[in-house]
């Protein structure tokens, strides 16, 4: 499909640059066949049915946003995906001042050797010494804030909690799966008295999220993979769920991705472990998952097509004018989407 479809225009005073306080006082625009409806998050136990399971993802957000030297040259990196123990794929400011082998220097004693540059231009990172490259991270890193957010503010104290959900217990995304960011105990409390229950799988984000699709038609697009694991009893309790005739509700795209790629051609989820690089256009067939809960995605962007496949194009372009004109707050930290097909 040529990308152009998924185009739309966003005031940039649209773009939240913090989360709404409390948490689930953020706006929640309801997306159904039957038209919208203007709700907040913490009205989801209304919107929902008995016997409805939403699914979390529970990675969690570390550091990876790192400023260093080359000699005399200013390096910025962005890990992105784990390679090994001491291995993070990474893509790099100012790469040209590099070459195979060469070393930056980080401060806080953290240095690290690039190498094996890939074809989108990203870097291969090994970090020097024994200590956990966590540790080194969250000494000389820095929280990953979207580019749409760090343009226009310095990261703070606050983002440190801000930009992790209250589910966050696995360490390894470079970006929080931020439709989870809306919920607090007292709403899952809540959930849990109207008998919508919930379960948690691991999909670390990478930074290719951020990244937008250059190809003029999507069949010429490469998504970057993410590791997720689904384990054998979440994947039993979600079948059991839909079996007897409860909804699997993704909460954010990346719950989505892995239950869709842990599915198989008759609609079972099957215990899964390893990287998925799925990418969902209009015309795919869900097999794993009966709707979604998301925030407002970027125009052209592979979660704006994502969206698109679950609702029709129309139907969520339709939504996403009305979020413009109504005054929704858009991205990472604005407001929600319940998308019921």
């Amino acid at each position: 499909m040529n990308v152009d479809l998924f185009d739309f225009t966003l005031p940039p005073e649209r773009i939240a640059l913090r989360p709404a306080a409390p948490r689930d006082a953020a706006r929640m625009l309801v997306v159904t066949p039957d038209g919208l409806a203007d709700r907040t998050v913490a009205d989801l136990p209304g919107q929902l049915r008995a016997g409805d399971l939403l699914v979390f993802n529970d990675t969690r957000v570390i550091p990876a946003q790192l400023e260093g030297m080359r000699g005399s040259a200013r390096i910025g990196a962005t890990l992105h995906k784990r390679e090994g123990p001491r291995r993070w794929r990474a893509f790099v400011r100012n790469a040209r001042r590099l070459r195979d082998g060469a070393a930056i220097d980080f401060g806080h004693d953290v240095t690290a050797t690039a190498h094996d540059r890939a074809e989108d231009g990203s870097w291969a990172l090994v970090f020097a010494g024994e200590e956990p490259v966590e540790l080194l991270l969250e000494r000389a890193g820095r929280m990953p804030l979207p580019p749409y957010i760090a343009g226009k503010r310095d990261t703070d104290a606050r983002d440190a909690q801000d930009y992790q959900t209250m589910f966050a217990a696995e360490p390894g995304a470079v970006a929080a799966p931020t439709a989870a960011l809306h919920f607090t105990p007292s709403l899952l409390a809540a959930l849990e008295s109207a008998g919508v229950e919930h379960a948690t799988l691991t999909l670390h984000v990478g930074a290719g999220t951020f990244l937008p699709v250059k190809a003029e038609d999507t069949a010429d697009h490469r998504m970057h993979a993410e590791w997720g694991r689904i384990d054998p009893a979440t994947a039993a309790r979600l079948n059991a769920v839909r079996a007897r005739g409860g909804r699997v509700i993704a909460v954010g795209t990346t719950s989505l991705r892995l239950i869709e790629s842990a599915t198989d051609a008759d609609g079972r989820i099957q215990p899964f472990e390893g990287d998925t690089s799925i990418f969902i256009t209009p015309g795919y067939r869900f097999r794993g998952i009966d709707g979604l809960m998301t925030n407002f995605h970027l125009p052209r962007s592979t979660l704006f097509m994502l969206v698109s496949a679950l609702m029709g194009l129309d139907r969520i372009q339709a939504a996403y004018a009305y979020a413009i004109e109504h005054g929704y707050r858009f991205y990472s930290y604005g407001d929600a989407s319940l998308l019921l097909p």
